[in-house]
This record gives structure tokens, sequence and C-alpha cells, in this order.
């Protein structure tokens, strides 16, 4: 608006930029990636197929890093996908 203060002193809070970005360990959203490592360890230690804990871990993994580099909030767009499917078919 014409005449008005683009910024009102007093009413500037400064933001942290770790307070807005994903959780993220290794690259992957951090529950994404409790998730995978778990199963992992059950195949790979309770099963004892060490091979196949090794490849899911290291697939779902790098396919986690790759869709985070994509959009870092996909699991929350994912789930909300998954409740709302009915409610959004043409």
């Amino acid at each position: 608006m014409i005449g008005q203060p683009d910024e009102i002193p007093g009413f500037e809070v400064p933001v942290h930029r770790s307070l807005t970005e994903a959780i993220l360990i290794a690259g992957a959203p951090r529950s994404f990636a409790i998730l995978n490592g778990t199963l992992a360890a059950a195949i790979g230690l309770g099963l004892r197929v060490w091979l196949a804990g090794l490849v899911i871990w290291i697939v779902g993994q790098a396919l986690a890093v790759w869709v985070t580099r994509k959009d870092p909030d996909f699991l929350v767009v994912l789930s909300r996908h998954a409740r709302h499917k009915g409610a959004l078919a043409c």
C-alpha cells in the first residue's frame, strides 16, 4: 500500500532455517530411515538372510534420498494422498 511502512519495528522475528526444514538421516527423512533400517535388520539378523537385508537397506535408502532431493516432504504428501484418495476421485 502507498504510504505504509514495509516493516513495523518490533514485529519482526528471525527464524532459523533448521526450524523449517525436514529432519534427515543420511539424506532420507528420519522416520523412513528408521523404518528402513529396522526392516533390513529384522530380515538380515532375524531371518539370517544377510544379503537380502543389505540389499533392502541400500535400495530403500537410495530411493528415499533420491525422492527427498525432489521433494523433502514426500512422506507427508504420500500419507495425505493415501488418506484422501477416495474423496478426490472424479
